[in-house]
């Protein structure tokens, strides 16, 4: 073989060898490039509070606003559209920034706000006051009292830990000083009612303020020890059963 073959083979050598140094290297820099997969994720906008909602608020416009939120996160209670709340009542505060839900209001054909707001299970009582009995005027909405009747005399305790719904006819106040009303509207279940009126009518009326966090202490009834009546001819006796 001549010198010329040799040089030839061996440059032909260099530059295969070059070449598969380059492929090999072009395919490991492939390898070690991460693989970023592009997620899609669906929005649509859904109606929260725009600033803080007081409970037994009428629905205005100006009270809401929209923020785009994942489909995976909405549901049939959430509200999509201004129309579905606007004249609605709140039936619990809402603050700024929360996601509506329906639960949270009531018709505008349920009545007025006080009615939005009473219980299923209670109902609102009004009765008159004086500015004695309605603790001088330092009643306010959402308050908790005690009942107190004084018939001939004697003062007892009618109903405990009643919850004052309204004064007047205001339902709600961010005032803290004294206002003198005339009529207290209470919550109450139907059998408190009953007896509040029949109270009522009976004597003087007086409401008693509560610190809202008292706790009244449980009421311990005297239960009598079981017992057998033993009966020999005309002679009868009672006698106790021990457990």
């Amino acid at each position: 073989m001549s010198k010329g073959t040799v040089i030839f083979l061996l440059l032909l050598s260099v530059v295969f060898g070059l070449g598969a140094v380059m492929v090999a290297k072009q395919w490991m820099e492939g390898q070690s490039q991460p693989q970023v997969k592009v997620e899609t994720v669906e929005r649509h906008p859904i109606v929260v509070a725009a600033i803080d909602i007081p409970e037994g608020t009428v629905i205005e416009e100006k009270h809401l606003s929209k923020k785009q939120l994942e489909v995976a996160w909405q549901n049939d209670n959430q509200v999509k559209d201004y129309s579905e709340l606007i004249g609605m009542v709140s039936k619990s505060p809402v603050f700024a920034g929360e996601l509506i839900h329906k639960s949270h209001f009531g018709g505008p054909n349920e009545g007025a706000s006080l009615a939005v707001l009473i219980p299923e299970d209670k109902r609102a009582v009004t009765i008159r006051v004086n500015d004695v009995v309605g603790v001088a005027g330092f009643l306010l909405p959402g308050n908790k009292v005690d009942i107190l009747n004084t018939v001939n005399n004697r003062t007892t305790t009618v109903l405990k830990d009643i919850k004052v719904m309204a004064v007047d006819q205001t339902a709600k106040t961010n005032e803290n000083k004294p206002i003198i009303v005339r009529a207290v509207t209470l919550e109450v279940t139907p059998r408190q009612a009953e007896r509040l009126l029949s109270e009522n009518s009976k004597g003087s009326i007086q409401l008693a303020l509560r610190n809202p966090q008292a706790v009244d202490p449980p009421v311990r009834r005297y239960v009598a020890p079981p017992s057998v009546t033993i009966i020999k001819g005309t002679n009868q006796s009672n006698v106790r059963v021990n457990n």
